[in-house]
């Protein structure tokens, strides 16, 4: 809008930025308009690939080019840091093949959420930026093997500098060219339909990159085109720069990028970043919410950003009913995932982001003799009532350089020499492949109504993650997932990825994850035992790191005969064997913790073992 004239240059004209016929309109409201017909030929006035720009005359003399801030497609100069907008426009569109197999497409609700988070680019063995292509080839159809059934992909939209991840976009309608072409992507999500996978954007509207050449920033020459002006427009802690929800064009930006992932490449739904930073004015920054409603509903709260993300969900609801739609909230904000008719925001779905801060504190500062279960489940179980909640042991938040996965901080350096299927079990590498499996377990049962994991944490991927910077001299080696280890079979990652695949099977068959809060019917902290009930399968932790024991007797809310269906302590999960499978138990009518009935099993040390009714 302050702009004082606007030229479209490109390759079509040789960048000759006195073109009349390229000069664009103004219009009203601060926009400005430019069409061109197609040539006599029939041809684009513009051909398909070429790139294009923007020259603006800024208030103040400057001549500036600009990334148009609607480019869907942008694309980095060979050897520069430089980028320009594509004109994407091929001869013939992708052709969608599964439309019909699309799950949000279908009559019924998406089945409960088991979410692989993944990153195309960093999702090959070799030190290199991965492909659209390539990660349709190799890692969708393990997923789908593994039995999750959505798939949550960052760094999608376009961002100038790899390192951070996809979370600081120069340019919200084009998809990273890194990986390849728009239709290259079309083709991945278009696979994953085939496979019955959800495909969900990781959508960043909560900030947006300080860059101007490359990104939307002091596009017309001004701080608050799209962004809060002054300090307020500007992030205390990301270098990056705010919306400004209470803008029209702002509104309609990003209302419409959302509209355009879900029409445009068949995105199932969205994970909203940062919608802690969103909600309050303060952005959650050395706030920790424990203080009262006030918080929530006080003087600190972005009014605007609240009226976006209702409007957000009121739209994609509409439009799509079976969307689905997550936000990445730490604070607890009341109604975040009630329906906009009752006076909520309308999102499906929040990240239990508590529960990996608990696993990693407790790994980091306690012995894993000394905790206490209570103290787990209930954080496991504390949630807003009737408001669904994605529960995880880890992402890609815990997986980055400065900190550790859980497998990492359970093993540390052991994994490099102990891991082995050659070498005798060591005390570090069992205590580390037993709590492995129960941490990601116990999670799954209690901690919500999905679940997600990060790609190759299902098989305890060491090490961290750290993209190329100037820091580590631009290398590759931390950012890449090295298949080969959970592919060889004489390590023992494979007994983790047994687990997790035997994990999610299990969820598929008896559909806990839609089932009510599970019922905790027995805590024995000294005994280190937990016994709880959901979806008709009984779940018996024991935590102890040398005690095993023998008829020991635990609530059943059911009465008769029960069998074991899963346990962790088998050898294809990197267990001992200590339970047979086939045998059956009994209840009896000997109440046990205000439950009418018990029965006596055995329950081997650092162990969890799942039970269901067979009457």
């Amino acid at each position: 809008p302050a702009a004082v004239s606007v030229t479209l240059i490109g390759d079509f004209n040789n960048w000759n930025r006195d073109s009349i016929q390229y000069q664009l309109r103004k219009e009203e409201f601060g926009r400005w308009h430019l069409f061109l017909p197609n040539n006599s030929d029939g041809s684009l006035a513009i051909p398909h690939n070429s790139r294009i720009k923007l020259s603006v005359v800024l208030q103040n003399g400057n001549i500036e080019d600009r990334i148009p801030v609607w480019a869907t497609r942008v694309v980095q100069e060979p050897n520069t840091v430089n980028f320009n907008g594509i004109f994407w426009h091929p001869k013939q569109p992708y052709q969608w093949k599964y439309t019909e197999q699309r799950p949000i497409q279908t009559n019924t609700e998406v089945d409960a959420l088991k979410i692989y988070e993944a990153h195309v680019g960093m999702s090959s063995q070799e030190p290199c930026i991965s492909t659209y292509t390539q990660f349709m080839e190799e890692v969708l159809p393990y997923i789908a093997e593994l039995g999750y059934n959505a798939i949550q992909l960052m760094g999608i939209m376009e961002h100038s500098y790899y390192a951070s991840f996809g979370y600081q976009v120069t340019n919200f309608f084009a998809v990273s060219s890194r990986y390849g072409t728009p239709d290259e992507l079309k083709e991945m999500i278009d696979c994953a339909h085939k496979l019955g996978i959800v495909v969900l954007l990781d959508v960043v509207h909560s900030h947006a990159s300080k860059n101007v050449s490359d990104g939307i920033n002091l596009f017309d020459g001004t701080d608050h085109c799209y962004f809060h002006g002054g300090e307020r427009g500007h992030h205390p802690v990301w270098d990056s720069r705010l919306f400004n929800y209470g803008s029209w064009e702002t509104l309609r930006l990003l209302l419409s990028n959302l509209r355009w992932y879900v029409e445009e490449y068949q995105f199932d739904g969205f994970r909203f970043d940062g919608v802690t930073s969103m909600l309050y004015k303060h952005h959650g920054v050395n706030h920790e919410f424990v203080r009262g409603y006030d918080e929530y509903f006080g003087e600190y709260v972005d009014n605007d950003a609240v009226l976006y993300l209702t409007l957000a969900n009121d739209l994609l609801h509409s439009l799509y009913p079976n969307i689905v739609t997550i936000a990445e909230d730490v604070s607890g904000m009341p109604a975040l995932c009630r329906p906009v008719d009752e006076g909520g925001m309308g999102f499906d779905y929040r990240l239990a982001m508590g529960i990996p801060d608990m696993w990693i504190k407790l790994l980091k500062e306690e012995k894993d003799e000394d905790w206490k279960l209570g103290h787990i489940c209930y954080s496991l179980t504390n949630r807003r009532y009737k408001e669904r909640t994605i529960a995880y042991a880890e992402s890609h938040d815990q997986s980055l350089v400065g900190d550790k996965t859980i497998a990492f901080w359970l093993m540390d350096k052991a994994m490099y020499d102990e891991m082995t299927v050659l070498k005798p079990l060591t005390p570090v590498i069992d205590r580390g492949i037993a709590l492995h499996k129960m941490i990601r377990m116990i999670t799954c049962a209690l901690g919500g109504e999905g679940y997600l994991n990060f790609m190759g944490n299902e098989f305890g991927h060491p090490e961290w993650i750290d993209f190329p910077r100037e820091g580590n001299n631009s290398s590759y080696h931390y950012a890449r997932r090295q298949w080969n280890l959970v592919k060889d079979p004489l390590l023992r990652y494979q007994h983790l990825k047994n687990w997790d695949e035997a994990m999610l099977h299990l969820e598929i068959s008896s559909s806990w994850l839609k089932a009510e809060q599970a019922y905790l019917s027995l805590i024995h902290e000294s005994n280190m035992i937990c016994v709880f009930e959901r979806a008709s399968l009984l779940w018996c932790f024991n935590f102890h790191p040398t005690r095993s024991y023998t008829d020991y007797r635990i609530p059943v809310l059911k009465p008769g005969k029960y069998q074991i269906v899963l346990d962790s302590d088998r050898k294809e999960f990197g267990g001992h064997d200590r339970l047979d499978p086939h045998t059956e138990f009994f209840s009896s009518p000997e109440p046990l913790n205000n439950v009418t009935h018990s029965m006596l099993v055995y329950i081997p040390s650092r162990s969890v073992t799942i039970y269901k009714s067979v009457d």
